[in-house]
C-alpha cells in the first residue's frame, strides 16, 4: 500500500481553461500539458459530449506547491457542480493567507472571513467563482 495515493479531480463544466488561468494568477498554480477531446487517439463515444465540447479539455493537471490537481471540462455544462468537499490551501504566513484568500474570493462567495481560530493563526473559508470550496489557513 506504500504507493497508494488519493488525488483530486475537478470538472469545470466547460470552463476549465478559465479556471486554470484564474488559479495560475490567484495562487501561482503551475499548469501542466492538456489534452482536448479532439486530440484523443480514440474517438469519444457518440452522444457522450455536449454540443461544443469537442475542443474542450479532456484532461489536464496543475500543481499548487507540492500538490497535483487533475482537471477536465467534463462532457457537458452540468459537470461543473462541486459540493461535499473543500480544498485546503495551507500557506506559511498570515499575509499569505490574506493574499491567497482575497485572490480566490474574487467573483466567489466568502463563507467565513479570515480570522484567528484555535487551530490556526489565520483561517478562512470561501467558494470560488467556479463553485470550488476552499479553506485557506496557516499551519499550526
Amino acid at each position: 500500500m506504500e504507493k497508494t495515493l488519493v488525488q483530486v479531480y475537478l470538472y469545470f463544466g466547460g470552463r476549465c481553461e478559465e479556471a486554470l488561468a484564474f488559479y495560475k494568477e490567484a495562487i501561482g498554480a503551475q499548469i501542466e500539458p492538456s489534452m482536448r477531446f479532439s486530440d484523443s487517439p480514440h474517438p469519444v463515444p457518440d452522444g457522450m459530449l455536449g454540443a461544443g465540447f469537442e475542443n474542450k479539455i479532456m484532461h489536464t493537471s496543475f500543481r499548487i506547491g507540492q500538490t497535483q490537481v487533475m482537471a477536465s471540462d467534463g462532457c457537458n455544462p452540468d459537470d461543473g457542480k462541486h459540493s461535499g468537499f473543500s480544498l485546503v490551501l495551507t500557506v506559511p504566513t498570515v499575509a499569505d493567507v490574506d493574499r491567497a484568500f482575497a485572490a480566490l474570493a474574487q467573483g466567489g462567495t466568502i463563507t467565513m472571513p479570515p480570522c484567528q481560530t484555535f487551530w490556526s493563526e489565520r483561517y478562512g473559508m470561501l467558494e470560488d467563482r467556479f463553485g470550488v470550496s476552499w479553506m485557506v489557513m496557516v499551519a499550526e
